[in-house]
């Protein structure tokens, strides 16, 4: 199946049947939804627990999938509220204290011949993660969600449930706190 087909479309084909365009969505959208999940609860266990119930979720979707709004909102909605409904189940208030873990792919793209440069580099990430952990669940859930998929505040909003006010609000705290953070470093 071609790769410029899109995602809705796929869904689509899916829906009718077609087990390979199941397969050209699952790797189109896998690692994102994982460092989504992981970003989010912070607890590479439960990530993959959430990862795959989300993917089963959409499995057992497929027939009553309807194009109302891309296929990205769509699946980040879905995990979304796997997040939000297996914290529920817990009956666990959602933790901001726990590290937040970095790919090591941005590590090893920075400056591999300089070690002063990788030093600051190191002491970047290692201040961001600190700095999204400190964030409110809310702001982080948000700007994590537009770095992984660079989402629209509207579709955002709709990802999360929220009018478009608070999207636009929260993601805008998020970032002047960011900035200000590694700023006064």
């Amino acid at each position: 199946m071609d790769n410029d087909v899109s995602d809705e479309n796929l869904m689509m084909s899916y829906a009718s049947g077609d087990a390979a365009a199941f397969e050209i969505l699952y790797a189109r959208h896998k690692g994102a939804i994982y460092r989504y999940m992981l970003n989010l609860c912070r607890n590479e266990a439960i990530a993959e627990e959430l990862f795959q119930e989300v993917w089963m979720k959409l499995i057992n979707a497929r027939e009553n999938y309807q194009v109302k709004a891309k296929f990205t909102t769509y699946l980040y909605k879905l995990a979304h509220n796997q997040y939000i409904d297996h914290y529920r189940k817990q009956n666990v208030r959602i933790v901001e204290d726990q590290s937040v873990e970095i790919d090591d792919v941005i590590q090893e793209q920075s400056s591999k011949n300089n070690p002063e440069k990788q030093a600051q580099t190191n002491q970047t990430i290692n201040r961001l993660t600190e700095l999204l952990a400190s964030l409110p669940n809310e702001q982080r859930e948000i700007f994590l969600l537009r770095e992984e998929t660079g989402m629209s505040i509207p579709d955002l909003a709709e990802t999360l449930g929220i009018n478009h006010e608070a999207a636009k609000s929260r993601l805008r705290y998020a970032i002047s706190k960011l900035r200000t953070g590694l700023n006064n470093e």
